[in-house]
């Protein structure tokens, strides 16, 4: 069998028995998929949708456990023209070998079948998972021996066994640099648009994720810190109360919070060029092998929001909501059913906490989106790296190749101490882009540090 497959789940069982054409939102493709995998797909450009079809598939319900023994809808077949569209996948389902309702005698069982942790039992999903599927149609057959022979049979014809290789991740790459003299020319020779802005993000190792802390994930695709979105806020917020009480929006707690190290939605940017420069040359780590990149993104100038944005706000409170009411979030509504939901009334309820005058007119699409923000600079940190965010809605998703109204592109950095001696030439050093007593005492104990002899 193929050393890949779909592993497509749904909370309703209505929508996978019998089911022929199925739908799934794009913020919910290719979780639990290994990262260095979903990274070459998350575009879903037409690379991605001709190798999820060349993919067995399985099409399940999430585990039921209101009966004695916990039990789940399995079907096994392909997915057939796929389309991408804004907000959703949609693809034909073929089936193969319809098992029906599989039984077990407990949770774990499932788990074990399909190589699943607890969380991806009971969450609408499209995953890609690594492994052959012939173990797991076997294991099926042991507990519905009716389809033993047909299982046989499919496993004998060898048809799902093709060697199908995923996309290469697609990443727009302008230059490559080992000077500052170098790594002005490339963005001389690459200048926004008209009313473009630009910012720019440094990577000390070309293969960081762009992604925020909160959302990245294991090497196996699981989630690392989303799940408890809300409690990691509320604890820090308990221990330090006094340092958030002059903050006056929940976007202005997510820039605290991040300052401070915490896992938040928000991925640090610059308006400076060669601020970013040094974070991809620069590591408090030990040495600075292998190369680094600068990322510039830039969008229309009237794209970039404020502190104070109603959008902002609305996706900012996302993080107040616990990890099951945001599965309950379901952004394919129109608007004026969307502000009928109970969800989005406790989302309103927090929103309206900052901004009483908030009506109930929350648009989907916005809390989904990607926004760029500029914050109050409230702290030296922020002032000196003349810093910004992107603030990532509900289930967002940033190709590493850009996306609509984000151009994203790259320039590979080398000679990374060349250019950190260059840099400090220019008063650009850890102690200007880190002011705090503890960083330019760092700074001065490394420049003034004898040589061995």
């Amino acid at each position: 069998m193929a050393d890949n497959f779909n592993y497509i789940s749904f909370g309703n069982p209505d929508y996978v028995e019998g089911v022929d054409d199925i739908g799934m939102s794009r913020g919910r493709m290719f979780e639990y998929t290994p990262t260095e995998l979903a990274k070459g797909l998350e575009d879903l450009g037409q690379p991605s949708l001709e190798f999820l079809e060349k993919l067995p598939a399985f099409l399940c319900s999430e585990v039921d456990r209101s009966t004695e023994n916990p039990w789940m809808i399995v079907r096994f077949g392909r997915v057939s023209n796929l389309s991408a569209g804004k907000r959703e996948v949609t693809a034909d389902f073929e089936p193969i070998l319809d098992f029906g309702k599989v039984e077990f005698e407990n949770v774990d069982q499932a788990t074990d079948l399909f190589g699943a942790d607890g969380f991806q039992l009971y969450r609408t999903h499209w995953a890609v998972r690594e492994g052959a599927t012939g173990p797991i149609l076997q294991a099926l057959a042991e507990r519905k021996e009716e389809f033993a022979e047909a299982v046989a049979q499919l496993l004998g014809e060898g048809e799902a066994s093709l060697d199908v290789q995923p996309p290469e991740k697609q990443k727009n790459i302008i230059g490559a640099v080992d000077s500052v003299e170098e790594f002005l020319a490339v963005l001389q020779e690459h200048p926004p648009k008209d009313g473009d802005e630009t910012f720019y993000r440094g990577h000390e190792d070309v293969t960081f994720e762009l992604t925020p802390s909160l959302l990245r994930k294991s090497a196996a695709g699981g989630w690392k810190f989303m799940p408890n979105e809300d409690r990691l806020c509320k604890e820090l917020l308990i221990a330090h109360y006094d340092e958030f009480e002059g903050d006056q929006y929940c976007f202005d707690q997510l820039v605290r919070m991040q300052h401070y190290g915490l896992p938040t939605r928000l991925l640090d940017i610059s308006g400076n060029p060669l601020v970013a420069l040094f974070f991809a040359c620069y590591s408090d780590q030990g040495p600075i092998d292998g190369q680094g990149e600068v990322i510039i993104f830039r969008l229309p100038e009237d794209q970039v929001k404020y502190y104070d944005s109603d959008k902002v706000s609305c996706i900012s409170n996302l993080s107040k909501l616990s990890y099951e009411q945001k599965s309950d979030i379901d952004l394919s509504l129109d608007q004026e059913e969307f502000n009928k939901e109970q969800v989005t009334g406790k989302l309103l309820h927090h929103i309206k906490s900052e901004k009483g005058f908030f009506e109930a007119r929350i648009v989907p699409d916005d809390l989904g989106s990607i926004v760029c923000v500029k914050a109050k600079r409230t702290n030296t940190r922020i002032k000196s790296q003349s810093g910004a965010f992107l603030l990532f809605g509900h289930e967002a998703i940033l190709p590493e190749s850009g996306q609509d109204g984000l151009e994203v592109s790259r320039i590979t950095v080398m000679d990374k101490q060349r250019i950190l001696d260059q840099l400090d030439a220019l008063n650009i050093n850890a102690t200007t882009v880190y002011p705090s007593i503890q960083e330019t005492a760092q700074h001065v104990k490394a420049r003034y540090r004898q040589p061995d002899r």
